[in-house]
């Protein structure tokens, strides 16, 4: 027997009666406003697929400006979670930095939970990622070709150079930092002739430490700001519990994305022409496409935003969730873009 269809009249009196019964509990208080934006409901129609424009990292498009943070190599599940990061990169336009790839400098064990080019394809941008104390070591043997070798391998387009001198301090089995990290970059710079991002591991940058950065010809600068992974908790959490509660202080200095959004705009203002690097990725407490649109709208200069644990909770559970996870932040940001202005 044939279900007897629903009529559009009868559509519309159960919507009218869900509104009536839900209109009760769909209440927002003045006080859970969010006040970065006007509302503007008005000037365009419901958005397309094609208004966000493209970001350009190595002369590669991102078609959504979503940065996928360095994270994880080396462990059993790595090659899984890279794969399935590489994938949904492929499929929205994304962009992608590796986890530190110390682990292959000289070993190809784990080479495999790396190398996702084959998946990405040739048109997403791929940085591999050295830390500092890495790369002061291979300035101080003169080393490089180590470092091109390792790009080349992974056909990335430009290395990543993650500057961590309080988690090495707090690392049990850190490393030693022996010269500024600004040598080093400089060094890395004149050396490797390759795009050079550089980024922080979770409290930021001030005003200082920026301008240097700002000055250098590097590809980007990532802000991997105060607010979300803090490898120095991270640390922390590993060590001795003495170690843990005498230092827990450091852990909570450093800079949120939105101050360093203002610094970079003001030392941009004052540098002017002296300004080479002239694209960031802002990431650190990220937790939504709302505050990944309204940063890149604050910032006077081309922007992506980047998740790290944002992205690695639904790559854990499946390329599915995965899938469906980015594709919100992408209808969502499109939404955002059409009838958000920031205040």
């Amino acid at each position: 027997m044939n279900k007897k269809s629903t009529s559009p009249g009868e559509k519309l009196d159960q919507r009218k009666k869900d509104h009536i019964q839900l209109a009760m509990d769909s209440q927002i208080l003045p006080s859970m406003a969010d006040t970065r934006f006007y509302y503007e409901p008005l000037i365009r129609a419901h958005p397309g697929h094609s208004e966000i424009p493209p970001f350009y990292l190595a002369s590669k498009s991102m078609r959504f400006p979503l940065w996928v943070s360095s994270m994880t190599g080396g462990t059993a599940s790595a090659r899984e979670i890279n794969t399935r990061l590489a994938k949904v990169s492929k499929e929205f336009g994304l962009g992608m930095g590796l986890g530190s790839c110390r682990i292959i400098l000289d070993d190809d064990q784990y080479f495999k939970d790396f190398h996702v080019r084959p998946i990405l394809g040739d048109e997403t941008p791929l940085f591999a990622n050295l830390g500092i104390a890495q790369l002061e070591q291979i300035a101080k043997n003169e080393d490089w070709g180590k470092v091109i070798r390792l790009i080349t391998k992974l056909e990335a387009d430009g290395l990543i150079i993650h500057v961590n001198p309080l988690q090495e301090l707090l690392q049990p089995e850190g490393d030693d930092i022996s010269k500024s990290p600004l040598e080093t970059i400089r060094l890395a710079l004149r050396h490797l002739n390759v795009p050079v991002i550089v980024k922080e591991v979770g409290q930021g940058m001030g005003p200082k430490s920026l301008e240097s950065l700002l000055r250098l010809p590097l590809e980007a600068i990532e802000f991997a700001a105060l607010g979300g992974t803090n490898f120095s908790i991270l640390e922390l959490k590993r060590a001795k519990s003495t170690a843990a509660e005498e230092f827990s202080p450091l852990s909570q200095v450093g800079h949120t994305a939105i101050e360093m959004v203002e610094m970079v705009n003001i030392i941009g203002a004052t540098l002017k022409s002296k300004m080479k690097c002239k694209s960031l990725i802002i990431s650190g407490g990220i937790k939504n496409f709302l505050d990944g649109y309204h940063l890149i709208q604050k910032l006077n200069y081309p922007a992506a935003y980047g998740q790290a644990s944002g992205l690695l909770g639904p790559a854990r559970q499946g390329y599915s969730q995965l899938y469906d996870y980015v594709k919100g932040q992408v209808r969502g940001f499109q939404i955002a873009n059409n009838y958000l202005e920031v205040r």
